[in-house]
């Protein structure tokens, strides 16, 4: 929902701009994928800028956010932007195996493209959110369902 509504301020902002008049820059959502079209590559860096701006004011990390090659045609140049939702396979692993070898007492499973962290104690808990953030893994985290 934060991604629709940042897309469509940077939309706007495009539109406003002088150095944008005319131009024909806009950008398109289509599922978790952003496409950005203008007249030079130039002005597609210009149209990232807007929207890494407008993707930092909604909260949403910029870690997921992976842009394409920039492509022209003609007059016309355009990218496409990928937005990562969920973990991948590999990352998963990677954090399953980072939590049992911490030899904290909890159980970690992997659910389709989330996490599933269990444990009777809510310090072994934290302490599993610590470790993951401290890894680095290039993944913004997000932790739900935390038992209160």
């Amino acid at each position: 929902h934060e991604l629709t509504n940042a897309v469509d301020q940077a939309n706007r902002e495009v539109g406003n701009r002088f150095d944008f008049k005319g131009s024909g820059a806009k950008f398109e959502q289509i599922d978790a994928q952003i496409k950005m079209t203008a007249a030079s590559e130039f002005q597609l860096k210009q149209m990232l800028d807007i929207l890494y701006s407008k993707l930092t004011r909604r909260g949403l990390p910029l870690e997921g956010v992976e842009p394409g090659k920039v492509e022209t045609h003609g007059k016309i140049a355009e990218q496409a932007i990928t937005v990562k939702q969920g973990i991948d396979q590999d990352s998963a692993k990677k954090m399953v195996k980072l939590i049992k070898d911490s030899k904290l007492k909890v159980q970690a499973a992997i659910q389709g493209d989330k996490l599933r962290v269990t444990g009777k104690k809510r310090d072994d808990l934290q302490a599993v959110m610590a470790l993951l953030r401290e890894a680095k893994l290039g993944l913004p985290l997000q932790f739900n369902n935390f038992r209160d």
